[in-house]
């Protein structure tokens, strides 16, 4: 065996770059068709070493510095502004806004610039917020707002602006876990799903809210001697969500479907506070317990022959103002109209749902080619919209545009090439609906902005989802284009 000699190493390297640098010059640019959609391509010399890709800047995006301040009194948004003092005190008559943390840099868009899109959601912000019962936002969205990002934020400014306390809904067997909740289950319970297509494993179409349940027994056919089985839920909360956010003092349980009785206990920090029985059959049942504690903590224990769908639970304190995070991770949002239309009516109703945030359409880019493909995904979506607001006629509309999306283009990643249809097929369904239109991927900077984000470090290096505090920055412009318009909104009513 010959001794190995680096300077075979270094003429073998030498020799391999001439013959790739070589093949670089004489391969077509446009690349060699091999049939069907296969094409191959081969790097120009030049694109090895120089990038023809404009760099976008993102500075007025990083100058947003996002600090969440928690204390008893309220949370607020720390933004680098000229010696401006960083608090922000609750608005005790709900008229306009006084919070230093406002920092707008894209504003929400409307047809014709007829901001009326908002009104009943500023309405209910000024005329309901006293009430003893919160008003809740849904907010819905794909992976993008998974584990509660985005929707923290909006909570925490608004509660801190409006009042109420608590997360709002959970799942009973969250998609992704959330920063101040830690939830954990008994092995034995289950999710069923429509967001990304309908479980076949469901006859019917009670999905709730949040376009899933869960059940701790299959569906099966039962007797009076079936075996009794028992399943629990367990709910930590921290206060990593600010002070509001951990200051429930009851927990709401949504459930239905039960062909038997089914005994629960709650316990309340470790102690049992509560023995009762959930009712048989019906779409849309509710248990309601107290919970204390700084900040509360709860176990739910289930007994009996069959497990009702559990759709999920409510965090909340009284009044005030709930951000529900819906994040679907895998979701088109085209799933509203294959609800029970009657169930999720009674959610909305139950909940006094005044706005919906839809935050859709990074899902569905890939499998779109062209810009047809683009206008229909505009109209499912419109349609989903019209639902809604036949749904809950008194409530307002936002959709939030798909963020900016690289695809690998040789040896650079570029913005979808379907990606700026997509966001103008979006923008035309809201405004076809009267809604209300907030454009995020010209808030990140338009055009192949996503890698000045990932090399920021405020996206993945997937590029496609943002890390943590890509997404508090976006909910940081988020707020205060919302917060911009309701000032508006109150000085016309003064």
């Amino acid at each position: 065996m010959k001794d190995f000699k680096p300077l075979h190493t270094l003429l073998f390297s030498i020799s391999s770059f001439a013959v790739l640098g070589l093949i670089s010059f004489v391969f077509p640019k446009d690349g060699v068709k091999l049939g069907g959609n296969m094409e191959l391509k081969f790097p120009t010399f030049t694109s090895l070493f120089e990038s023809k890709q404009e760099k976008i800047d993102i500075s007025k995006i990083l100058e947003v510095n996002d600090t969440i301040v928690v204390d008893t009194t309220a949370i607020s948004l720390i933004l680098k502004t000229d010696s401006i003092a960083n608090d922000t005190t609750p608005n005790e008559t709900h008229g306009e806004v006084k919070d230093p943390s406002l920092k707008l840099v894209t504003p929400l868009e409307y047809k014709n610039n007829d901001k009326t899109a908002m009104n009943n959601f500023f309405k209910a912000l000024t005329s309901e917020i006293n009430s003893s019962k919160a008003i809740h936002i849904f907010h819905y969205g794909d992976s993008q707002i998974e584990g509660d990002r985005i929707s923290d934020f909006l909570r925490s400014k608004l509660q801190a602006q409006f009042g109420g306390g608590g997360q709002g809904f959970i799942s009973a067997i969250p998609v992704a876990p959330s920063v101040a909740q830690r939830q954990t289950w008994s092995d034995n319970w289950d999710r069923y799903a429509i967001f990304t297509g309908k479980d076949k494993r469901v006859k019917h179409t009670n999905f709730g809210a949040a376009a899933s349940f869960s059940r701790f027994l299959p569906y099966k056919q039962l007797n009076d001697s079936s075996k009794i089985n028992e399943a629990w839920l367990k709910v930590v909360t921290n206060k990593n969500g600010g002070s509001n956010l951990a200051s429930y003092s009851k927990v709401k349980l949504y459930y239905g479907n039960a062909q038997y009785k089914t005994a629960i206990e709650f316990y309340n920090n470790g102690a049992l506070a509560e023995s009762d029985s959930l009712n048989i059959g019906g779409s849309f049942n509710i248990k309601q317990f107290a919970a204390n504690g700084n900040p509360p903590s709860f176990e739910m224990k289930f007994k009996g022959k069959d497990s009702p769908d559990i759709y999920g639970m409510s965090l909340e304190q009284g009044g005030g103002v709930m951000v529900d995070n819906f994040g679907l991770r895998g979701s088109s949002g085209t799933f509203f109209n294959q609800i029970n239309y009657g169930q999720l009516q009674a959610f909305c109703s139950d909940m006094k749902v005044k706005l919906f945030i839809l935050q859709f359409g990074g899902n569905a880019l890939p499998a779109i080619k062209d810009k047809k493909q683009c206008d229909n995904f505009g109209k499912w979506l419109e349609s989903q919209i019209r639902t809604l607001k036949k749904m809950v006629p008194d409530a307002s509309v936002l959709v939030i545009g798909p963020a900016d999306m690289s695809v690998k283009q040789e040896t650079e990643y570029v913005t979808h090439p379907q990606l700026e249809d997509l966001n103008e097929a979006l923008r035309q369904a809201a405004f076809n609906t009267n809604s209300a239109f907030f454009d995020m991927y010209t808030c990140m900077g338009g055009k192949n902005s996503m890698v000045s984000w990932v090399e920021a470090g405020i996206a993945a290096k997937d590029y496609i989802h943002f890390s943590s505090g890509g997404a508090r920055k976006i909910a940081t412009i988020l707020y205060s284009a919302i917060i911009n318009d309701y000032n508006e909104y109150v000085k016309t009513k003064q």
